[in-house]
């Protein structure tokens, strides 16, 4: 995350995405019209999230999201992205913002708000506050999987559980964490809360495939889409079994 946003200052443009971001995972050549090359950077997580969930999500959730509630479990780099993909590309009226670290939360709030998407960014300080507002319709995780210890953790957890039983939502869940195991804890909550479940695995395709696009100069429906995906998840499958034996 660090060289994401140092590099901005050496790059000649940046992408819509990347610059309300604030963060650069994809550095590509471009011919300004002077035609001098010129060094232009863009931020293809966002789009990872936003396919994950259109290319996986029932038809239901997807006509439901827009105007709707959607949540981010964090406070890292990713959420910046998954919060931009959430209000931006799918259009949630409100978001909701969960993490054992209010003050991560509130630099998160405080950048996106500073780059023109930060309106209407909720962070859940219990499981009172949790149970008083609607469901989400769609959710994404971007937390390593572990088991809480601490009170602030298990506080997160708590609010995370409430979101989930709640009538009303039940709609997709990206998991952004698959490694070494897509079957996390938070995955199994959902499950068991009647949630679909995205594997983090589709966005990591997905902002792969846009990457593609930006070096090579095609469109995605360009790009061997279908077998890029199927490669991926037959190596997720094989990591997930080696998992399993341990």
């Amino acid at each position: 995350m660090p060289f994401k946003v140092a590099i901005i200052p050496y790059l000649d443009q940046l992408s819509p995405e990347g610059a309300a971001i604030g963060a650069i995972n994809t550095i590509y050549h471009r011919i300004s019209p002077s035609g001098k090359k010129i060094l232009c950077g863009t931020n293809t997580d966002c789009i990872g999230i936003r396919e994950a969930l259109l290319q996986n999500a029932s038809p239901s959730t997807i006509s439901s999201i827009k105007g709707s509630a959607g949540m981010v479990i964090g406070g890292g780099g990713t959420c910046r992205a998954a919060v931009y993909a959430l209000k931006k590309f799918l259009g949630c009226e409100i978001v909701y913002m969960v993490n054992r670290d209010k003050y991560e939360c509130d630099a998160v709030i405080a950048e996106c708000s500073s780059n023109g998407f930060g309106d209407r960014l909720l962070y859940i300080e219990s499981i009172a506050q949790a149970r008083s507002l609607p469901a989400p319709t769609v959710i994404v995780s971007a937390i390593p999987d572990f088991t809480p210890i601490s009170e602030d953790e298990k506080r997160a957890r708590g609010i995370i559980t409430e979101f989930l039983g709640k009538e009303g939502g039940k709609g997709a869940i990206l998991e952004m964490c698959y490694h070494p195991s897509p079957d996390t804890q938070i995955a199994a909550l959902a499950t068991q809360a009647g949630w679909q479940v995205v594997g983090g695995v589709e966005a990591m395709v997905y902002q792969g495939l846009e990457q593609d696009k930006a070096w090579l100069g095609v469109e995605v429906e360009e790009l061997p889409v279908k077998e890029v995906r199927s490669v991926v998840l037959e190596k997720l499958a094989s990591d997930r079994a080696k998992h399993a034996r341990l």
